[in-house]
């Protein structure tokens, strides 16, 4: 294989590109790794796996998901983006995490060229919920970053939650029967 003889600028460009899933929350357009999502479901095929939890100062997060004997935790990203809240209809179940997102819509598959990195401007804690920026058709897209979604403290703050409240249903069920 010769790649001297081939224009270095497009072999370099050729191994950053990236598959990522365009999807709608609110009526805006994010972006994330296709291989950090593991499946897309619909929210109405989650009735009998998800579990409500009662976590009043993490309000983003209201159900687990259990799979596998895994518990993630269900982020309704309008909460998390800080955006108007949405009747959203489907979950992305990321790979290699506790973490399922609420979405509205999935927009589709598209190969990026290049992440950029955010401007100062995004000087919050906007800085960890993406990992840069996208440009798709004409738009400029935030790419999120799966590990943005919660903190390693909300993490352990809904471990407890979560803990108490399987125990709670497991005393439930051992009365009833």
């Amino acid at each position: 294989m010769k790649i001297a003889s081939q224009d270095p600028a497009k072999f370099r460009r050729a191994h950053r590109s990236e598959a990522v899933i365009l999807f709608t929350v609110a009526n805006q357009m994010f972006a994330i790794s296709a291989d950090a999502v593991q499946e897309i479901r619909s929210t109405d095929s989650l009735a009998g796996s998800a579990n409500e939890i009662e976590q009043p100062e993490i309000s983003k997060v209201r159900h687990t998901l259990e799979r596998a004997h895994r518990i993630s935790y269900v982020v309704n990203a309008c909460e998390h983006l800080r955006l108007r809240v949405t009747r959203p209809t489907l979950v992305l179940i990321l790979r290699q995490m506790r973490v399922a997102v609420l979405v509205d819509r999935i927009e589709r598959m598209v190969e990026i060229a290049a992440v950029h990195a955010l401007p100062r401007a995004f000087n919050g804690e906007e800085r960890t919920w993406y990992r840069g920026l996208a440009y798709v058709d004409d738009q400029v897209i935030p790419v999120m970053n799966p590990k943005g979604f919660l903190t390693a403290e909300e993490f352990q703050q809904l471990d407890r939650t979560a803990g108490a409240a399987a125990s709670r249903r497991e005393m439930e069920g051992a009365v009833q029967a």
